[in-house]
């Protein structure tokens, strides 16, 4: 029995049956199992498939069976989705290996009788392939089933953007999103990391979107590159690295960033402060507080003080105090599809209806902590307009004393990276 399969598919069962998030779960497995490099990747591509065709998978696997999959155990369901993603969607293995590596493997994860029912169905599948061919059309439930998304985003994506715009940004999310590190300049320079970089057989290639940012679309373990570990840089996403650039603190302020965790914004305000001032990183949750502290040290970073507190009332604790503010706000993250696989099937669209006036209460209550003529900078990983303009615009029509200096969304297909938005204001 295959066990990058077994991994794979006891993966897939968590996130869709217990609701765990697939990017926990592989990384858990992979250092569980120790897998080779080639392994390695294998595994990854089964999981973040399967979990991104979400429902389209579905549709397919429905062709088969005769009965309605919400009868079907869920154990099943994980072995046929990882088999139907091997079938339909990956080319280089052969349907034969697909259907007996599934069933071998059910024997052991479902059980004898189950493994009769998935030999079944996957050899249906491979006998009659052309009968769960999706579609032709250009109506959008068919656009969301080809482009593996749900309807009710197609819908929200094309209303927003326009049609021609929209499917750009569906084809984005299906993207591979390449590793992206930002260079921790207190440490070491570019240059090293991309000569480290290379020493490992990695294809990295500096970024031309952020100064300290490094791009690798081929790589092994991180846990074998040491400049990671040893805190000479720090994974994230290009557009993310621009927040910091663009509040432009200077050393010896005093910066409050509102929604920290995990770190990874406000760590990049002390390397650019030189480590030398002093940053407030907040937030509600006390789990996530400890992240912080751990990418602080283990960045080196001596001048990041955690604090559990609501931002929205941060303004009270400090009142007229910081010279530059960070407002990140949390949001329904549509800008980072591409790179959280199981984000769009898990959010629900009644969220994003109360998401604005959070986001509007966070802004008000980060803004009362800024001195005259300090800089407040709002930013999500979401390109919305009711998360963004629209906040920022009632916003600054409930606060005269604030004036806008610049406001842009990243839109993932125009720029190549993760979708982001940002608005830079000061306070007159």
């Amino acid at each position: 029995m295959d066990k990058v399969r077994l991994a794979a598919t006891k993966i897939l069962y968590n996130v869709v049956a217990k609701g765990a998030w697939s990017n926990v779960e592989l990384a858990q497995m992979l250092r569980q199992e120790k897998f080779s490099d080639l392994d390695r990747k294998f595994c990854t591509e089964l999981v973040y498939g399967a979990v991104k065709m979400g429902a389209s998978l579905d549709w397919k696997i429905a062709k088969y069976v005769t009965r309605p999959l919400a009868t079907v155990d869920e154990k099943i369901l994980a072995v046929l989705r990882i088999g139907f993603y091997q079938i339909f969607f990956l080319s280089r293995v052969p349907n034969s290996a697909a259907v007996n590596e599934s069933v071998e493997l059910s024997k052991q994860f479902c059980g004898l009788w189950e493994s009769k029912f998935v030999n079944a169905v996957l050899r249906s599948a491979v006998r009659n392939i052309h009968k769960s061919d999706f579609p032709s059309g250009n109506d959008l439930k068919t656009l969301a089933l080809i482009k593996f998304h749900p309807l009710w985003l197609v819908k929200l994506f094309a209303e927003e953007f326009g049609l021609d715009a929209a499917k750009k940004i569906l084809d984005f999310d299906n993207t591979d999103p390449p590793l992206c590190l930002r260079v921790n300049f207190l440490k070491t320079t570019r240059e090293d990391i991309l000569d480290a970089l290379k020493t490992l057989g990695f294809q990295a290639t500096p970024s031309t979107f952020a100064p300290e940012g490094v791009i690798c679309k081929g790589h092994g373990a991180l846990d074998k590159f040491k400049a990671l570990r040893n805190g000479l840089c720090q994974v994230q996403d290009e557009s993310s690295m621009t927040a910091a650039r663009i509040l432009n603190p200077q050393p010896g302020e005093f910066v409050i960033d509102c929604c920290a965790a995990p770190g990874g914004k406000a760590t990049h305000l002390a390397e650019l402060m030189q480590n030398r001032g002093r940053i407030i990183a907040a937030d509600i949750y006390d789990t996530k507080l400890k992240h912080i502290r751990q990418n602080a040290e283990r960045l080196g970073i001596k001048i990041i003080e955690p604090i559990l507190i609501d931002a929205r009332k941060i303004g009270e604790k400090f009142f007229e105090q910081a010279d530059k503010v960070l407002v990140d706000a949390p949001c329904s993250g549509l800008g980072v599809l591409r790179r959280k696989a199981d984000l769009r099937w898990k959010k629900n669209p009644n969220e994003l209806n109360h998401l604005p006036a959070l986001q509007e209460k966070i802004l008000s209550g980060a803004a009362k902590t800024l001195k005259s003529g300090g800089t407040l900078l709002y930013s999500t990983c979401t390109i919305l307009r009711r998360e963004n303009e629209e906040v920022v615009e009632k916003f600054l029509a409930a606060n005269e004393n604030f004036q806008l200096v610049e406001m842009k969304t990243l839109l993932p297909h125009v720029t190549n990276t993760d979708g982001f938005f940002y608005a830079k204001l000061i306070k007159k």
